[in-house]
């Protein structure tokens, strides 16, 4: 056994979760009247979400959150990938600490979760257990491990209650949005958040994460640079994830490759994201950096974390196409017949809402509508769409919240094209996508 690791328990009752979540919203409203009162003595007049996000208050914040780790944790880490280049700079950059904050259970929470999850005297049936966790996250830790005929195994463990508070934390994460005042009132959260909530509880169910595992090996069984770990069902609970473990690094390590191997992992990843929508109607769903390491010696692309997995209706799938093929040739009334199909929009919506929308597809897809090579390294994409989507947003009033399904494809593309632009690939996304265009 590994010696001692330290850590921070983390609070496994509602009660006590929603207590801490209570006290530090007390210092963060205290922390709020002060500042307030002084610039009033200043002669300024001050905005209720400029007083909220004050430094100190952000620590605040994000320090309970990484402490408490779960949906509240999860959800500032979402609210940080996913919004950071809109939200004020004082947010994104704090809240973007919850990536990496994580701090591991201390070695008796540790121990008392996997005496329930295996029962006690577990340590006897394995050769080595490291208490040292070599990866910890917002919902589950992760640490090494060997069998008695000498297997090496990655054994995912959930935190202790995560799972019975990921009502209460959303919710009061939700609240701490509303008060920020970077949402307007009148934007209904409510299926948004009920779909988190149901996110977060697959998430925590591990029996369900191993299925997908098993399920999600048969799209990469043709990808030779693409490899998974299988499940060690031995020792996989509910609460407890056990995996064989894949030798791998971090994945900025492709940054040293040659130019070829990274455009080729990277087209392996876009085709591998196309058969997720159009093919097997199952998609991870989230495209963390973390989720993806590199196994240097085969020159290969681990995938990891497969909890957020999500299974995609016929007509999800069938609209994407639709808008893949529509982008493929330009015909924007196609495009607005896939987007209606799926619900990016009403009819319901103006004629100017209905286009802006349209705009901004067209020109998310300007790679499939190019010939030849697209240079992700080099490309402005990202800066052109940013003021069009907040000119739609506030500009045009559009405030709508399309299906959850589409929210997650968008997230998981976006996500992806990070990644390329990241590693400098240069990819023919035309003939990537070629077996699901129309072949006329």
């Amino acid at each position: 056994m590994s010696k001692k690791s330290t850590g921070k328990t983390v609070p496994s009752g509602r009660l006590v979760r929603a207590g801490r979540l209570g006290a530090m919203a007390g210092r963060v409203a205290t922390s709020m009247l002060t500042e307030g009162a002084g610039q009033w003595l200043k002669g300024k007049r001050p905005s209720w979400s400029s007083l909220l996000l004050t430094p100190a208050n952000l620590s605040r914040i994000t320090e309970q959150l990484a402490t408490m780790r779960g949906a509240a944790m999860k959800l500032g880490q979402l609210i940080s990938m996913d919004s950071g280049d809109f939200l004020p700079e004082e947010l994104s950059t704090i809240l973007g600490r919850l990536r990496e904050d994580a701090h591991p259970m201390p070695r008796e929470q540790l121990q008392a979760v996997l005496d329930d999850a295996w029962g006690a005297g577990w340590q006897d049936n394995l050769l080595y257990f490291s208490f040292a966790p070599i990866a910890a996250a917002s919902i589950g830790q992760v640490h090494k491990a060997i069998t008695m005929d000498g297997e090496t195994l990655a054994i995912k463990v959930q935190y202790p209650g995560v799972r019975d508070s990921i009502s209460s934390d959303v919710d009061n994460v939700a609240t701490l949005i509303r008060l920020s005042g970077l949402v307007p009132g009148r934007v209904d959260l409510a299926p948004l958040l009920g779909e988190a909530k149901t996110q977060l509880e697959q998430e925590a169910d591990y029996l369900r994460e191993a299925a997908m595992l098993r399920r999600y090996q048969a799209l990469i069984d043709d990808e030779p640079s693409l490899v998974m770990p299988d499940v060690y069902d031995t020792l996989t609970t509910d609460t407890v994830l056990a995996m064989r473990f894949l030798k791998s690094e971090p994945l900025d390590v492709l940054q040293g490759l040659p130019q070829a191997d990274r455009d080729s992992l990277m087209s392996t990843l876009m085709r591998l994201f196309f058969k997720e929508v159009f093919d097997a109607g199952l998609i991870q769903s989230d495209p963390n950096l973390a989720n993806y390491r590199l196994d240097t010696e085969n020159t290969r692309i681990a995938l990891l974390d497969f909890g957020a997995t999500r299974e995609l209706s016929n007509t999800i799938s069938n609209g994407y196409r639709e808008l893949l093929n529509a982008a493929a040739t330009s015909d924007r009334e196609r495009m607005r017949s896939a987007a209606l199909a799926i619900g990016l929009i009403h009819d319901e919506h103006s004629e100017a809402q209905q286009e802006a929308v349209l705009d901004i597809g067209m020109l998310a897809c300007e790679s499939i509508r190019q010939e030849g090579v697209y240079d992700f390294g080099q490309s402005t994409l990202i800066s052109r769409l940013q003021p069009m989507g907040m000119a739609l947003t506030f500009d045009l009033d559009f405030w709508h919240t399309p299906p959850a399904d589409a929210l997650f494809i968008h997230r998981k593309l976006g996500g992806l094209f990070l990644l390329a632009k990241r590693f400098r690939a240069r990819i023919n996304m035309r003939d990537t996508a070629r077996p699901w265009l129309d072949q006329t």
